[in-house]
């Protein structure tokens, strides 16, 4: 077997692993975002907005005003649209990077074999 063939395997292979965690990705936020979206035992943790203003300022007097952004980005990250993205980023960065190491693989096999018989 040669190196070019191996090569082109491997891309394939590549190929293959990101379109499943692409299509993985995407049933996945879906079922996240359903499941939190229709859950309907959960209380909603986040409060709506002006609730707890007095909450808010006792924590920035105390903490300061990082740990308050530091709360509402975790209540931010708890939403279940949130959640959803965070998946779907996630798993289209894999899928990109197994579909760029195909790509270099590709172009990287035509031209080691082509030195190779050059070299004989």
């Amino acid at each position: 077997m040669t190196a070019n063939h191996k090569s082109m395997r491997q891309a394939r292979r590549l190929r293959i692993a990101a379109a499943v965690v692409l299509l993985l990705g995407i049933f996945g936020a879906e079922l996240v975002y359903w499941l939190r979206t229709r859950s309907v035992a959960s209380p909603d943790p986040l409060p709506v907005a002006g609730e707890d203003k007095g909450a808010t300022r006792q924590a920035e007097m105390m903490m300061g005003q990082q740990a308050v952004f530091m709360d509402e980005w975790g209540r931010g990250l708890q939403r279940p649209g949130t959640q959803a993205v965070m998946i779907l980023v996630t798993a289209s960065l894999v899928a990109g990077g197994c579909f760029y190491f195909a790509r270099l693989l590709d172009q990287a096999g035509p031209a080691s074999g082509e030195t190779r018989s050059s070299q004989r």
